[in-house]
């Protein structure tokens, strides 16, 4: 090719950039390959499985040809990855958190756009890294913004000192999202409220969550919110146990009892179906990760308990449309690990 016909090609380049934002133009019928862990079904119960309920929907709604990948947990999944960008596929899900291996073979894939679920590559990745790995950001602290106010609400019409508590696996960023607005809504509901930190260390043994809950509880906490995935269970259950109020995370826990008051989540079914469309009209920008939050409803509390009274979920209700109209700025989560309390 003639250093004109170059010239040529840059410049119709650049204008389509500019025509379409740098975003990349809508795929008729694109094929969209999706990859999990084996033994994963969809189900609201699991994070995961809401992320797989959230592909099985996106097929069924949108015009889109769908291919699941199953990976073992102890397997490399650079192979699976590697097999559907050799095939072509538009748009590769990936609902495992491994950006390292996503980085690997996006780099050698550049045509290929990989999505990584409600890991935020922007907050991890240096400048270098591969534009066509995309994550995505879930504002979790909105919503626990509302379950610390929930619960200070609700410890409010206790007699005594008030005071509520969190467990944490370890702190960072992935918890710290949750506590700091946990931490901020309970101090707007009760500016003299105690907000307790405690963390386990664990995310998968129960035992060490329930005793930091214990712990927590014996001190006065009359509401425990869970931040530590498997190891949390064992936060809700010393709730139980103790009669106070426990708060669940990421997805709807108010099945595992009445003790649960409410439940902080993040809709990654919703955020699924959210991306693949995005995609297909050509709306999935290159250049930044696409957010989650409470105005486009991609996080919020699950079901709030009956027990709650009418004038308090009115108060909760008129904080949530503050945050959504920018009236509440909820405080952003960052790497630094909170001071235990």
């Amino acid at each position: 090719m003639t250093r004109a016909a170059l010239a040529v090609a840059a410049l119709l380049l650049a204008a389509c950039l500019v025509a379409t934002g740098g975003r990349a133009t809508g795929v008729a019928k694109p094929r969209v390959g999706f990859v999990t862990y084996s033994g994963v079904v969809p189900t609201k119960r699991t994070l995961e499985g809401q992320t797989f309920a959230g592909f099985l929907k996106a097929e069924k709604e949108l015009e889109i040809s769908g291919r699941i990948v199953y990976v073992a947990p102890t397997q490399d999944p650079s192979g699976a990855l590697t097999t559907l960008a050799r095939e072509k596929y538009d748009l590769v899900i990936v609902a495992l958190p491994r950006i390292d291996v996503v980085d690997v073979v996006a780099r050698k894939f550049p045509h290929v756009r990989f999505f990584l679920i409600d890991v935020p590559p922007q907050r991890f990745r240096a400048p270098h890294e591969p534009p066509n790995v995309q994550g995505s950001i879930y504002r979790a602290e909105e919503a626990g913004y509302l379950a610390g106010y929930l619960g200070a609400l609700m410890e409010s019409r206790t007699p005594g000192v008030h005071a509520i508590s969190a467990v944490g696996g370890i702190p960072y960023i992935g918890v710290n999202r949750w506590t700091v607005g946990y931490k901020a809504g309970a101090r707007k509901a009760d500016p003299a409220i105690a907000v307790k930190l405690g963390y386990s260390q664990d995310f998968a043994n129960p035992a060490k969550c329930r005793r930091v809950a214990q712990r927590q509880i014996a001190e006065g906490s009359g509401v425990v919110f869970n931040i530590s995935g498997t190891c949390g269970l064992g936060t809700l259950r010393a709730a139980k146990d103790e009669a106070v109020w426990g708060v669940g995370v990421d997805i709807d826990q108010a099945f595992l009892g009445p003790h649960v008051l409410t439940s902080a989540v993040v809709k990654l079914d919703a955020g699924v179906v959210a991306v693949v469309r995005r995609f297909t009209r050509g709306e999935l920008a290159f250049n930044r990760d696409p957010v989650f939050n409470l105005h486009n409803g991609g996080v919020g509390l699950g079901r709030i308990s009956p027990k709650v009274p009418r004038p308090l979920l009115d108060r909760l209700e008129r904080i949530r449309a503050a945050i959504v109209a920018g009236k509440i700025r909820v405080p952003r989560p960052s790497n630094r690990p909170p001071r235990p309390t």
